[in-house]
């Protein structure tokens, strides 16, 4: 089998890793794999690494007729089965060059982000009714697209997001080395998030969390782990800037890391604050080491958390309702164990990356059968 993965994007983000591990997890199955990605991006740089033909394009403006006459180029020469793009955008170029050559080549488009936009006009009735299997990455999106575009319903398939559940082992990871790195004793809580920062991820309310639980429990610490996303340096520095504002001493803003696992193992309270997400990859891996979780009750979170059992919800956006789940946690370390535990559990039966990669690659099975 061989599949041509598209992902047209300059950002770095959750979509983009996805779709890294996605071509990393179909060669470890012996599946060729050729990547259709924008020039000097950073899912290029990332891709360079994987010993895969990359195929570039300058242009990510859709529709875009050069582009779309450069993929049909690559398609005609490429003999794949699958074509799977990794975000809508793409199809505005992808479906014209498979028209252009009157392709029958099998179309899977995986949607990671909900759209607030009706596409049943004409033109996205066009596009969609090309799409041979919509990827839905939670329940939440399902539900999007199915109220969103025409795609039929038996097209849509939930399949979601998974994670490496030997990279996030607790018995694998080095808490110690972190904690010694930010200088935090053992018996020190160490509540944090990860995450890349933009607006909508929920650090203002983490912050506001942290000061008021500063007022009853000086002696804790906490951690933002992440990087701005492009062209989100601004809404970074508003964030440290708050910070600074409430007069908070005790956190630590760590930057991009590649050492998640180890920086995670580190936390004791992991709290994942989106105001609305489709999935979740960052708290699956939370959820993957053991870590006693707070989430908001947000769109595709409701697959992941169930309350009280291997996590605590709190509303979205309610920031007194944050403060009241995290000081729960605090104040019970049995707890924060229970839930941990009961978190891996989950991720192991329902998240596990393998499980999800042949789920895909039974779906790639069907089409092409």
């Amino acid at each position: 089998m061989k599949v041509l993965y598209s992902c047209l994007s300059k950002s770095w983000g959750g979509m983009e890793m996805v779709t890294i591990t996605g071509i990393k997890q179909l060669l470890k199955h012996n599946i060729k794999v050729e990547l259709l990605c924008l020039e000097e991006s950073r899912i290029q740089i990332e891709a360079n690494t994987l010993g895969i033909i990359i195929h570039p394009v300058k242009s990510h403006r859709t529709p875009n007729l050069f582009t779309s006459l450069k993929i049909s180029s690559i398609i005609k020469s490429g003999s794949f089965d699958i074509i799977h793009s990794h975000s809508s955008k793409d199809l505005w170029v992808i479906v014209p060059a498979l028209h252009l050559l009157k392709s029958r080549i099998k179309l899977v488009f995986t949607k990671h982000i909900a759209s607030s936009i009706i596409k049943k006009n004409f033109l996205h009735n066009k596009i969609y009714k090309r799409v041979n299997c919509a990827i839905a990455v939670s329940s939440a999106i399902k539900e999007n697209l199915s109220e969103t575009t025409s795609l039929e319903e038996n097209k849509i398939k939930i399949v979601y997001n998974g994670v490496d559940l030997e990279k996030f082992n607790p018995d694998k990871t080095n808490r110690a080395k972190i904690r010694t790195e930010l200088g935090v004793d053992e018996n020190c809580l160490l509540i944090g998030m990860t995450g890349r920062f933009s607006p909508g991820k929920g650090h203002e309310e983490f912050l506001f969390a942290i000061n008021e639980l500063n007022k009853k429990y000086p002696d804790i610490k906490c951690i933002v782990v992440g990087e701005a996303s492009r062209g989100e340096n601004e809404y970074e520095d508003k964030i440290k800037n708050l910070a600074e504002e409430y007069g908070i001493k005790n956190i630590t803003f760590t930057g991009y890391r590649i050492d998640i696992p180890d920086v995670l193992a580190a936390f004791d309270i992991y709290v994942f604050p989106s105001h609305a997400e489709s999935f979740g990859v960052a708290l699956i891996e939370a959820m993957a080491l053991c870590k006693a979780s707070v989430a908001s009750n947000s769109s595709g979170v409701l697959d992941i958390i169930d309350d009280k059992i291997n996590g605590l919800l709190f509303v979205a956006k309610d920031r007194s309702d944050l403060v009241e789940k995290i000081e729960l946690l605090i104040n019970n370390p049995e707890l924060r164990k229970t839930l941990g535990l009961n978190a891996r559990a989950k991720i192991k039966n329902k998240f596990d990356l393998d499980i999800v990669t042949e789920q895909i690659i039974n779906i790639y099975n069907q089409l092409i059968k």
